[in-house]
């Protein structure tokens, strides 16, 4: 009997160790694994990922897809970058690299890790240098992100899974640094940003003030998205544009608008030439606040005094906005730019304004796809029952 229990402790120890190696070595395994883009879509795409805080060595693997399974034996490996990743006692890491000389409209099989511990194998696709292509457009997430957020993004990729990439009007989270909040967004989206580059702005709960009163991004943010850092000197985490084929993708920090009259005079600056030197058939800007609220007690004057004007000037096509947590869509009179508003996670308000909304909605979680071809654009809104509740299109000449 002596000896049986003897054994019976033997297998239970090494079933324990067993267990435990297994967790230590997934502990190790690259996650929040994201792509975006730093540079050309066409030519190249950045990922970041965390890492374990002891790690120094940050590379990824790329491939052009053979449909091989001997992927390692084509592989260019490039060295990346690791950041670190400060949140009160506990400090992470994420790693950052960036795949360059790239061909055109071609699926490619990459990996990221440190040599030893890997992620799995995920393909993206380059840009193509002209045709047509779709993309995701999500409202506010911010709230109950892994069990009622998720179903909306997983419907729209179920949807439209040859979707270049996915626009987040702001509030991806609902509270700045809350480490297991984005830990919910990234375990609700899975394994889509993976493969379909993330194209966010921040909004205004991606904000906290510090001791001094000073506005201060989540650090997240700037680790988790590698966006192209072509905006105004102090604003290039969250201020940018992206020119993907025959459009031009512009972020706003509204939150810094809203709050800072600094920010917002540089922005409005900055915009003006980003517009006027835009050679792309179309322009679409992306930011947080909307232009017009769905509710009576909310006006942003100063993006309706300051920017609409811009955005008319120049024929901005449409602006994508969050934050009022409903659905809308309005123009005045012919003029572009449309302004939509709309939500996919489960936080809502009240609509209570008609002042300017052809289509409003509320109580409705939403995903929209835009369409874009040489002459027209295709705007579709869905319910996440996947029934077409709002659509439009756009013609250029």
């Amino acid at each position: 009997m002596k000896i049986k229990h003897i054994l019976l402790a033997v297998v239970l120890c090494c079933a324990l160790l067993e267990g435990k190696s297994q967790t230590d070595n997934k502990d190790k395994q690259p996650d929040r694994i994201t792509l975006t883009w730093s540079d050309e879509p066409s030519s190249t795409q950045s990922v970041s990922w965390r890492i374990n805080a002891d790690r120094t060595k940050i590379i990824g693997q790329i491939a052009e897809e053979q449909s091989n399974p001997e992927l390692e034996k084509n592989a260019i490996t490039i060295n990346g970058t690791a950041l670190p990743l400060e949140r009160g006692q506990q400090e992470d890491a994420y790693g950052q690299v960036t795949f360059r000389d790239l061909k055109p409209g071609t699926v490619y099989a990459y990996r990221v890790g440190d040599g030893s511990n890997w992620s799995a194998w995920n393909q993206f696709r380059t840009a193509e240098r002209s045709g047509a292509f779709s993309f995701i457009y999500l409202g506010d997430a911010q709230n109950d992100l892994r069990s009622r957020w998720a179903r909306a993004i997983r419907r729209a990729f179920q949807q439209e899974a040859n979707a270049r990439f996915i626009v987040h009007a702001g509030d991806l989270i609902n509270r700045s640094n809350a480490d297991e909040e984005w830990a919910e967004w990234h375990e609700a989206a899975g394994f889509i940003h993976q493969m379909i580059p993330a194209v966010p702005t921040p909004g205004n709960h991606e904000y906290r003030r510090d001791s001094l009163g000073k506005l201060v991004l989540d650090p997240h943010w700037k680790v988790q998205f590698n966006l192209p850092r072509n905006g105004p000197e102090g604003m290039q985490d969250a201020v940018y544009y992206l020119d993907y084929q025959d459009l031009r993708m512009i972020s706003l920090n509204s939150q810094l608008i809203m709050l800072d009259s600094t920010a917002a005079a540089i922005q409005e600056k900055w915009l003006e030439k980003v517009l006027s030197s835009s050679q792309k058939k179309w322009n679409i800007v992306v930011m947080h606040h909307p232009v017009y609220s769905t509710a009576k007690n909310r006006d942003n004057t100063i993006l309706r005094e300051r920017f609409k004007p811009i955005f008319e000037k120049y024929g901005v096509d449409l602006v994508l906005q969050g934050h009022d947590h409903t659905y809308a869509r309005g123009r005045l009179g012919k003029k572009r730019p449309v302004y939509l508003l709309s939500v996919a996670g489960p936080k809502m308000y009240e609509s209570d304004s008609e002042r300017w909304m052809e289509v409003a909605t509320s109580q409705t979680q939403l995903y929209q796809v835009i369409k874009l071809t040489d002459n027209k654009l295709y705007f579709s809104s869905y319910k996440l029952n996947g029934q077409l509740f709002d659509s439009f299109e756009l013609s250029k000449k």
